[in-house]
């Protein structure tokens, strides 16, 4: 199974549209978003009908997601982290920030998804892949980006959102 892995969107319209219309465009499973979309309007871009419903979206709170009853009127699935859920056979963990995870929440993940650094990370450790697919807003690092994770591995790449 492919599925879409965001972060950090932080209201950046342009570049969460382009990532959206390229998840749909793979024909992606799913999409997973670790947080910070900071604002409902920005939120509304990972909704029907700007994403479909045979797209599910998994998603949690960011840091920067101060505006939290507009957000769940917009994400109702919207949760604060740890995530746990199980997506082409894969245990997947996810939450905005790795070091707010602990061993109980871990135990078991095959794959564990986070954002909050802007800092793409994409390595197995101990048999977990840990992925963080950067920051698709390109605010902090003057770069956009995303990631598909490919259950079957599992593995992942880090894709660049150009214009």
């Amino acid at each position: 199974m492919k599925i879409g892995v965001i972060a950090d969107t932080h209201d950046r319209l342009p570049t969460a549209r382009r990532a959206v219309a390229m998840f749909k465009r793979m024909n992606v499973g799913a999409i997973l978003h670790a947080g910070d979309y900071v604002a409902p309007f920005a939120a509304k871009l990972f909704a029907p009908p700007e994403l479909p419903e045979r797209i599910p979206l998994y998603c949690v709170y960011g840091n920067n997601d101060g505006e939290r009853a507009g957000l769940k009127g917009m994400l109702p699935q919207l949760e604060d982290g740890p995530m746990r859920i199980e997506l082409g056979g894969r245990v997947i963990v996810m939450h905005h920030f790795v070091d707010w995870l602990d061993a109980g929440a871990l135990r078991g993940a095959e794959v564990v998804v986070t954002g909050h650094t802007h800092e793409v990370v994409n390595e197995t450790r101990d048999g977990v892949l840990y992925l963080n697919p950067g920051e698709c807003c390109g605010w902090v690092n003057d770069r956009c980006t995303v990631a598909v994770l490919d259950t079957d591995g599992p593995t992942a790449e880090i894709i660049q959102v150009s214009d």
